[in-house]
């Protein structure tokens, strides 16, 4: 399975100069008292300051499909930030443990700010990103994390969100938002229902925000990931990778940076 993602990974950064060189390497940071731990991805052929980005994780923490998923943002010229929601690098082997991880930060938006902006904060020091263009991207458990942040009014270009959660207790309010907003849903997903996505779109018009809600056919939840049919046929969860949606999804990712950092 970790070899299709490979492939599919040196499929979509194929428009990538053949010189690139991507270097990660993991990293502490503080969020109150508790030990973070990320991984950060960058392409040392580059120079100067280019734009950062943060990658948020599934409910799975801060696995290797993250750090891929920075290594590819970091071929394709950005600096990628893949951070820990959770603290201590903590990840799940199992849905019980992961959904536990997870609603402890849904379930406290102060908690999740602040881990969120200590990687925020952390990625705008890194000599190499120019601190005043900032984007955020999550999948599953990290889609809806990017949107919170978003509705939080964080000052950052931009947020997408690939397969996550649409709901939340915190709305958008008018002009409180100041990210561009991108949402990569699939389309059969039975975990974002048609009254969660018209919901979500009445939110953010009435709040003004400047969004694009993606629906993706034949695509269920974590369509983006390689490893969710596996992981779908071990739970029994209704999780399956698809090709197309992944593709499709990661080339707008690229057109919507292209539009928030030029």
């Amino acid at each position: 399975m970790k070899s299709l993602f490979l492939a599919v990974a040196i499929v979509l950064a194929a428009a990538m100069p053949s010189e690139a060189e991507v270097t990660g390497h993991e990293v502490n940071y503080m969020a109150g008292d508790t030990l973070l731990k990320g991984y950060i991805a960058v392409n040392d052929r580059i120079d100067g300051k280019r734009p950062g980005v943060l990658v948020v994780h599934e409910w799975w923490g801060l696995n290797e499909y993250a750090r891929e998923r920075a290594r590819m943002l970091a071929e394709l010229g950005y600096t990628a930030l893949a951070v820990d929601m959770y603290g201590q690098g903590q990840t799940a082997d199992h849905p019980r443990e992961a959904g536990q991880f997870a609603m402890e930060v849904r379930k406290n938006l102060p908690l999740a700010k602040e881990r969120f902006s200590a990687a925020l904060a952390m990625l705008q020091q890194h000599p190499s990103v120019a601190a005043d263009q900032i984007a955020a991207i999550g999948y599953c458990f990290g889609g809806s994390v990017v949107l919170e942040m978003a509705r939080a009014g964080l000052d950052i270009n931009g947020v997408a969100s690939f397969h996550g959660s649409l709901a939340t207790d915190n709305p958008a309010q008018p002009g409180a938002v100041n990210a561009r907003v991108r949402v990569y849903n699939g389309e059969d997903d039975p975990m974002v229902t048609g009254e969660e996505i018209a919901a979500f779109k009445t939110e953010m018009e009435t709040a003004g925000v400047d969004y694009r809600f993606v629906n993706y056919p034949g695509a269920i939840h974590s369509f983006t990931n390689p490893a969710a049919d596996e992981a779908g046929k071990r739970f029994d969860l209704p999780l399956a990778y698809h090709a197309e949606a992944d593709a499709r999804s990661w080339q707008d990712l690229q057109e919507f940076f292209n539009e928030i950092f030029r």
